[in-house]
């Protein structure tokens, strides 16, 4: 096991009708917020009429800024980088999902940056101060809540990075499962599969003696696939929507991969799916997981094993390991696939056109993940096994 330092500074307050609580959260860090959402939900569903008549009470003076799309965009980080300058802004408040979060968490630390904000995610620069930043969230899935990365696609290139920074974990998160009843079933899934995406790129590791945080990844991972398809079938059931939000939280929060080193390749992988084709983030990841796996299982067959036979009650065969790890596979597209999820590019209707360029945009800045690491063919392998 790896030494470490955990520290999560996010206060999470979770529970119905917490939201309306952010008027008294937010007054501790300033007189004016900005208000950070995507589109037209938060205010059909009363939630953005809330949240300003909390902050108001509060005395808080409100400036807003909505549009963030899915894969958030750079050019809307820079607008709101100058609109906080320009306004006095003394706190941003990220009223929606992963995306909005992270557009927020770019631009508070490209507030007080001298240059470009998309120097962080190039690699050019290190974030040392952020503006407060607060959350209301309505989407469980990037756990962005309360994790110090945000990713950011630059329209220049269709370039979609990604940045970690202790400074950008927010100062609090409110999380009502209540507003995710009205989610659609598709983007339950696609929060589903980010969620166990993170907990997966923990739990595939080289480093030894980690048996203690391998049985709280699995624990983890055997709570999502049983919450989830409740969750999906039954969209006002509180207490599975409570479950899968907590998850997606606990997912991303750091205490899953405390002493571990950490892959990440999929992610490098799938993020040119969504910045080329603007394919949902977790849609992507689950096309791009199980090809991943198939690829490097024979690394370290045995921890493959032991994640079948203990996320999905695999039955082992000691005399074929690998039929146990292609039944694990299976088992594991067979979960995305039953919450509705593509498993192949076909299936999102991701054409095979350009599967060496989006190899190697991946590896352009040098190999993906420390599992396995992968040059431009390895992805360019991965991404046809998604294909077959």
């Amino acid at each position: 096991m790896q030494n470490f330092t955990f520290s999560n500074i996010t206060k999470i307050v979770f529970g119905r009708g917490v939201e309306e609580r952010v008027g008294r959260e937010a007054a501790q860090y300033g007189r004016k917020v900005l208000l950070h959402y995507g589109g037209g939900h938060i205010v059909r569903s009363g939630l953005k009429a809330r949240v300003e008549a909390s902050l108001r009470e509060a005395g808080l003076e409100i400036i807003e800024l909505g549009g963030v799309q899915p894969n958030p965009r750079l050019s809307l980080v820079r607008e709101g980088i100058e609109l906080v300058r320009r306004e006095g802004i003394d706190l941003i408040l990220a009223v929606g999902g992963g995306s909005v979060i992270d557009s927020a968490k770019a631009i508070a630390i490209g507030v007080p940056y001298d240059g470009d904000v998309w120097d962080f995610f190039a690699g050019r620069a290190q974030a040392e101060e952020s503006l407060p930043l607060g959350v209301v969230l309505t989407i469980p899935a990037a756990g962005s809540e309360s994790s110090p990365s945000a990713v950011i696609t630059n329209e220049d290139g269709w370039l979609k990075r990604g940045y970690t920074a202790i400074v950008m974990r927010p100062k609090f998160a409110l999380l009502n499962p209540e507003l995710t009843f009205s989610l659609p079933a598709y983007q339950t899934a696609c929060g589903v599969a980010d969620m166990t995406a993170h907990i997966l790129e923990r739990y595939f590791t080289n480093e030894p003696d980690v048996g203690f945080s391998d049985q709280l990844c699995e624990a983890a991972l055997r709570g999502i696939i049983q919450e989830a398809p409740r969750a999906i079938a039954e969209p006002e059931d509180y207490g599975a929507r409570a479950n899968i939000m907590w998850a997606g939280t606990v997912a991303h929060n750091d205490l899953l991969g405390m002493g571990r080193i950490e892959d990440w390749a999929s992610h490098g992988i799938e993020h040119e799916l969504s910045a080329i084709y603007d394919t949902a983030h977790g849609a992507g990841l689950a096309i791009v997981f199980p090809a991943w796996m198939k690829y490097v299982y024979k690394h370290n067959p045995a921890r493959f094993v032991q994640f079948a036979v203990r996320v999905f009650g695999v039955e082992q065969d000691f005399f074929n390991p690998e039929r146990t790890i292609l039944e694990g596979i299976r088992c594991l597209e067979e979960f995305f696939r039953r919450i509705g999820l593509p498993v192949r590019l076909q299936e999102a209707d991701i054409p095979a056109d350009r599967l060496e360029e989006m190899a190697a945009k991946a590896t352009a800045d040098g190999p993906l993940g420390s599992f396995v690491p992968l040059e431009k063919d390895d992805v360019l392998a991965i991404y046809q096994l998604a294909n077959a």
